[in-house]
């Protein structure tokens, strides 16, 4: 065992260094801002998208029956209404509280209140919108389940929050905060490279073909199909780039000297994406996690 010694030493080091809680800091403040909007987002659309059979575009039943193949353990805003049947309040009732309570655990995260209790819920709710509305649902759903999940388990409070302050909590271990920040840097690169490797498959990203048709598809189509044609020979250009920054994501970022420029260019390709295709919510989240 003594020459594996070293290597176990250092595998412990790189899975438990210390941290300071800012990163910590910036996930909570970052993803409070997130389910704030999410929440506002869609508050003129929740009860058209959630309401049960007959009353939305595609009804609740439909998206929690799907949802249900993957497993019936997945929570859904079904399970709320169920419950509220018994207590005899209504679905418009049951759908109205959820959606306050989830514009609460928002607001209460970005004030850094009671942080634990309003990242489980908040994770929680929107878990269950995300998984009712599987229809409707895309990468920025999964992403803030994700983030979500690692916050409530991460040693709340920061030093940015309420709690810290009127509590006045001692500093939570550096080694624990370097853990969960670890575990997510990890978790970060795994996407960012099965997502590369997935693109270099194909030849759609080579050819510029994926972008042509990523812009000019409704509702995304934001960019005017003259600008598009004007630059075109600029797509495969584009493509390629995006591939090898997403595959090289999980070997430069970790290198000193690369890191900061392997960052802004994956922030600079997601802060395109929101503006050329209106994905502003996947944007924000996957600059969140990245800054975190």
């Amino acid at each position: 065992m003594a020459p594996l010694r070293p290597w176990w030493t250092r595998f412990l080091d790189f899975l438990f260094p210390r941290e300071t809680d800012k990163w910590l800091g910036a996930l909570r403040i970052g993803l409070g801002l997130l389910v704030t909007v999410y929440a506002l987002f869609l508050r003129s659309d929740w009860h058209y998208l959630f309401a049960s059979t007959g009353r939305g575009l595609v009804s609740r039943q439909l998206g929690e029956a799907i949802t249900s193949f993957d497993s019936p353990l997945i929570p859904r805003l079904g399970w709320l209404v169920a419950v509220g049947g018994y207590a005899d309040i209504g679905e418009d009732a049951v759908l109205s509280i959820a959606w306050a309570c989830l514009l609460c655990m928002g607001l209460l995260l970005l004030l850094g209140l009671f942080s634990r209790p309003a990242a489980i819920i908040a994770w929680f709710l929107h878990l269950c919108a995300a998984e009712s509305g599987g229809l409707f649902a895309y990468g920025a759903d999964d992403f803030m389940t994700t983030g979500l999940f690692y916050l409530m388990l991460s040693p709340l409070p920061d030093r940015y929050s309420l709690d810290r302050q009127l509590l006045q909590a001692e500093l939570k271990d550096p080694q624990l905060l370097g853990f969960w920040r670890r575990v997510l840097q990890v978790h970060m690169c795994f996407v960012y490279f099965v997502g590369g490797l997935a693109k270099c498959l194909g030849s759609g990203w080579w050819n510029g073909a994926n972008l042509w048709r990523s812009l000019t598809r409704p509702p995304f189509n934001l960019l005017s199909p003259d600008i598009l044609v004007r630059f075109k020979y600029a797509l495969p250009i584009l493509g390629i780039s995006i591939c090898l920054i997403e595959l090289g994501y999980p070997f430069f970022i970790w290198i000193k000297k690369t890191r900061l420029f392997w960052l802004v260019c994956i922030l600079a390709m997601h802060a395109a994406i929101g503006l050329a295709m209106g994905l502003y919510l996947f944007a924000l989240v996957m600059i969140v996690l990245n800054l975190a």
